[in-house]
């Protein structure tokens, strides 16, 4: 759950970090737009997106996802676009100048400069978006929290142990990868 969550919220928060970047902003109205949409994005807390998607689609594991998601793409959004804005200029410029489109700037200018802290925010969001699973399935919108809940009503004590020491160890585990992706992306090839 957290993990589709995660990828559909970073790949629509990717999408907007461009046009919410001041410096890549096609033009003042597009930067306003999305950065307030994402503001509107994160503003909301996961659980309250996800009673209220709970109510729209039921109970189960869609309406999880869907919350993460929202929540994610804001907060990626804006964790993508403050990158961007730190990014190096030159390459962009030099870009434009030759002809490149606004698009191929953002892919083959900026994209490259960011991608290490893309993805070291994206897993750090993954695993913040792991904890937040166990936390909205309370409210039946599925996955780990819906079955922690289950055991938690049921006094089954050592399930509960077992499932909370399940989600530290995949915490410690996305650190791990974040951290190893992170030196790759950035060319360094020390341990």
């Amino acid at each position: 759950m957290a993990a589709l969550a995660t990828l559909a919220g970073g790949a629509v928060a990717l999408l907007l970090a461009f046009p919410a970047a001041r410096n890549t902003a096609p033009g003042p109205w597009s930067y306003r737009l999305a950065r307030r949409g994402l503001e509107a994005m994160r503003t909301v807390p996961e659980i309250v997106y996800a009673l209220i998607l709970v109510w729209a689609f039921g109970v189960g594991p869609l309406a999880g996802i869907l919350a993460i998601a929202a929540h994610t793409t804001g907060a990626l959004g804006k964790l993508f676009a403050e990158a961007v804005e730190n990014a190096d200029m030159r390459p962009w410029d030099a870009l434009r100048a030759a002809g490149g489109t606004w698009a191929e700037a953002c892919r083959f200018a900026m994209l490259p400069q960011v991608a290490p802290n893309i993805v070291s925010y994206a897993l750090l969001r993954f695993e913040i978006n792991v904890r937040g699973a166990s936390v909205i399935g309370f409210v039946g919108a599925g996955g780990i929290g819906q079955e922690l809940y289950l055991v938690i009503s049921q006094n089954y004590y050592e399930e509960i142990s077992a499932i909370i020491l399940l989600i530290v160890v995949v915490v410690a585990m996305i650190d791990l990868l974040s951290e190893a992706l992170r030196r790759r992306l950035s060319g360094d090839v020390r341990a």
